[in-house]
């Protein structure tokens, strides 16, 4: 599996917040949002071949029942399933951070984290390679597939906003997806990698939050450590 980085911090986003967790972030991806900030997982692909059992001997080596597979988007790397298996046999819990774009066929997962990406992740003309805007357009949203994962997974939505506007779109999208979805199970969270951009879009969606029962999403992770790696 070519893996990005392996490291031991805690959750920062969802309900999981505050949780030590050891996090195995594979590299690649289907999509190319254009705000992402782990480009280096997803627009450029970089990171080492590790086996399955090398990955488990560095998760295992941190004192952490939590384990978060991210990307990139995990669901497309090779051996996801088989390394996912190897942690529920070993009695861990399983956070898979997902963009909804791929069936959840066959995949130990006790926390589905669905992040569906908006009109707002689609890259603009001219800053990515011939033909990346279209498929991204045409991938992001599988509402399907996202039912096929709320059904069989307990599930978080977690959406990256930019302005109010976009609760539009959210919601739309949750009519297509045509599954029972609790408001709290929602996740509205201000896009950005500082604090000023995301104290600027906070305002606002706690207030979308209260008038329409969706869960405010705090980036702690910014917060505590800024936009670096391996935190």
């Amino acid at each position: 599996m070519l893996i990005s980085e392996i490291f031991y911090s805690i959750q920062g986003e969802g309900e999981l917040t505050g949780v030590p967790s050891v996090f195995v972030r594979t590299s690649g991806c289907n999509l190319r949002c254009r705000w992402c900030d782990t480009k280096y997982a997803s627009w450029n692909p970089q990171g080492d071949e590790m086996s399955i059992a090398e990955i488990f001997a560095r998760v295992d080596a941190f004192p952490a029942t939590h384990v978060v597979l991210t990307g990139g988007e995990p669901m497309v790397a090779k051996g996801i399933h088989e390394l996912a298996q190897r942690f529920r046999e070993a009695g861990k819990h399983i956070t898979i951070e997902t963009a909804g774009t791929i069936a959840p066929e066959g995949i130990a997962c006790d926390l589905a984290s669905l992040s569906p990406k908006l009109g707002n992740s689609t890259p603009l003309e001219g800053e990515i390679a011939e033909g990346w805007r279209e498929r991204h357009e045409k991938a992001r949203l599988q509402p399907e597939v996202l039912r096929a994962w709320i059904e069989r997974h307990p599930f978080q939505l977690k959406f990256v906003v930019e302005q109010s506007s976009d609760v539009e779109e959210i919601e739309a999208l949750l009519d297509r997806i045509g599954a029972p979805i609790p408001p709290h199970k929602v996740q509205l969270m201000p896009q950005g990698t500082d604090l000023q951009t995301i104290h600027g879009r906070e305002e606002s969606l706690i207030d979308l939050c209260k008038r329409r029962g969706y869960r405010y999403c705090h980036r702690l992770h910014i917060a505590l450590f800024g936009n670096t790696r391996g935190t």
